[in-house]
């Protein structure tokens, strides 16, 4: 007869696993309601069940949200991103080779969704420019990041989660790199993979709606080089040089006159027009050297009461003219927007034609749309107004490249003082992200926003579920029936059903919710055999990420689904073979690392 305490938590894993798979509640929800059931009935203690919230999984999931978030804010990601593009070539094959291996890097020090997040638009652009099929090129991009994730201990919950369980069940543990070695095979394999099964992916051109994922660089700006410039004394041709992935240069004025000597030297005062992407225009208020020039003009000026100051992202606005408007065919000067509106003309921008002079000599026309820098009552009486219409905020992500080798050595020194094993790995990671956030590489409010709460409260919320299983005694009886089944099996063919598990359970679980259930089943089924548990935790945690069977099995493919314009069918074609490929090469290299397996098979000569 089971147990009154077992029977309680099988009932509470049932209604969970319900949940977690219907879906009608998210994710962080259900995690949070079995844990006090849990405390309800008596399973665990209060501290016990909350001891998830500080536990080391979820401390550096949250730090490295924020050590990505600096990478992107301060635009080495970005930068990264435009060399793929560059080095990309024009063949698929080659595209291929380099967009595969440098994101599975990017996804092993960053998060996976971010890097997905930030390459889809860049292959979409890619694919657009060289005329090759978006779909040829997005799945493999998911794949790589997922895979990506294999090559360190904390680029993904399941491993943090893996580690954590080992260190609390048995002698073992894992390290930062411990996973590596299989990581660089599996990164291999998939490239290679790909590369002879091409002929397996659709060819499909895929959704390029511009307002979605093409932020095409569209608004016209004015921006003066400032007397404590290093542009001063630079030319035209380096500064072009510098900013040729940035913006584009359409004008340079010096005392109203126009210069076109690209080896003529940048001087004080000198004002440039420039061709750039709502995200670039607010990274340039915060370049050195350089400053809106109608900003600069702004601070010389008493017209206003009171200033506003340097304008920052959260207060500019963007409007519209509107058909038939007063403003159709009169210059910014003519209007005067700063005598009449107490507002300035910091951009514009106009769909159909070229601009290549001076925003104030700019004759508006109907559905040109300006940028505008104020305060919020200046706003209040211009959105009154008939001649615009559509004020929305100007949305953007600044980029503070400048702070780009700061974010680096950052992210270099957390992974190298982590690997070395001098403290806790959570407290490197934690003071990562604070580090961040004291240089300035990304701001308070963006580190918040970017910590995916819902990966976080998950995490500390299922921790207290494997404790469960383990206390109650579930794990150790499940293990014993997995024992029945497959106790005489060889250990690569156990090790295999232990990643086997992993990938059907996580295609309706999280990687972490798979692992939390799993990993105590496959610790106490190896301590049943007698054989050291961390390759059967591995082989699990593994099934868990890297399983490629489904869109549902991963956030990133749930990205490129539309995009790509993919079906349920593209990826179990695709990604039913590689995962039963991925499943062999991992149990066979986890054997031989933990379990002093061979190497090489023996119909190899092994």
């Amino acid at each position: 007869m089971i147990p009154i305490q077992q029977a309680l938590f099988l009932l509470i894993l049932a209604v969970a696993l319900f949940l977690f798979i219907r879906g009608r509640l998210r994710i962080d929800v259900t995690a949070m309601l079995v844990l006090l059931s849990l405390v309800v009935v008596g399973i665990l203690d209060p501290d016990e069940a909350l001891a998830g919230f500080s536990s080391e999984p979820a401390i550096i999931v949250a730090s490295v949200f924020v050590l990505s978030a600096g990478l992107g804010a301060t635009g080495v990601t970005e930068r990264i991103g435009q060399w793929i593009g560059h080095a990309s070539g024009s063949r698929e094959w080659r595209a291929l080779l380099v967009i595969m291996p440098t994101v599975a890097v990017l996804a092993a020090f960053s998060h996976h969704l971010m890097v997905t997040a930030m390459m889809l638009p860049i292959v979409m652009r890619f694919s657009r420019d060289h005329g090759l099929p978006a779909s040829r090129l997005l799945l493999p991009m998911s794949l790589a990041a997922s895979l990506g994730t294999t090559l360190t201990l904390f680029s993904a919950p399941a491993f943090l989660l893996a580690d954590d369980l080992l260190e609390r069940q048995t002698e073992y543990g894992l390290d930062i790199f411990s996973l590596t070695p299989i990581g660089a095979a599996l990164i291999v394999t998939g490239v290679l993979y790909v590369l002879l099964m091409r002929w397996v992916i659709p060819r499909r051109s895929g959704e390029t709606h511009d307002h979605d994922y093409l932020r095409l660089e569209q608004y016209y700006v004015e921006l003066v080089v400032t007397a404590d410039s290093r542009w001063a004394g630079h030319s035209e041709r380096d500064f072009r040089h510098h900013f040729r992935n940035r913006l584009e240069l359409v004008g340079w004025l010096r005392h109203g006159f126009q210069l076109t000597d690209p080896d003529q030297p940048l001087l004080a005062d000198d004002i440039l027009l420039v061709r750039a992407s709502p995200d670039e225009m607010s990274s340039l208020m915060d370049e050195p050297g350089l400053e809106l020039n109608a900003l600069a003009k702004y601070r010389k000026s008493d017209i206003l009461a009171r200033p506003a100051g340097k304008a920052r992202n959260g207060n500019l606005v963007q409007v519209v003219v509107a058909p038939g408007s007063e403003f159709s065919g009169r210059t910014v000067r003519d209007i005067d927007f700063l005598h009449n509106f107490g507002v300035l003309v910091v951009g514009l921008r106009r769909r159909e034609s070229w601009i290549a002079e001076k925003i104030s000599r700019v004759r508006l026309q109907e559905g040109d749309l300006l940028v505008l820098s104020g305060d919020s009552d200046r706003y209040n009486e211009l959105s009154r107004h008939r001649g615009f219409l559509m004020m929305m905020p100007f949305k953007s992500v600044p980029r503070w490249r400048h702070r780009a080798p700061l974010a680096l050595g950052i992210m270099a020194a957390v992974v190298a003082i982590a690997a070395s094993g001098i403290t806790s790995a959570s407290i490197v990671f934690l003071a990562g992200a604070v580090a961040m956030v004291l240089t300035r590489c990304v701001t308070v409010e963006q580190a918040y926003s970017e910590i995916d709460v819902r990966v976080f409260v998950m995490i500390a919320g299922v921790i207290p579920l494997g404790t469960a299983m383990e206390v109650t005694g579930t794990a150790q009886m499940l293990a014993d029936h997995v024992f029945t089944f497959a106790g005489g099996w060889t250990t690569l063919a156990m090790l295999a059903l232990m990643f086997t598990a992993a990938a059907l359970l996580t295609q309706v679980l999280s990687d972490s919710a798979t692992l939390v259930l799993l990993g105590p089943i496959a610790i106490g089924f190896a301590e049943r055999i007698g054989l050291n548990p961390v390759p059967f935790v591995v082989c699990t945690a593994i099934g868990a990420v890297a399983s490629f069977l489904t869109p549902i099995g991963h956030h990133g493919n749930l990205l490129i689904l539309g995009p790509g314009r993919y079906s349920f069918g593209d990826f179990l074609r695709v990604g039913l073979p590689l995962t039963i490929i991925i499943c062999a090469l991992t149990s066979w290299m986890a054997q031989a690392m933990w379990l002093g397996g061979p190497w090489i098979p023996a119909w190899m000569g092994g």
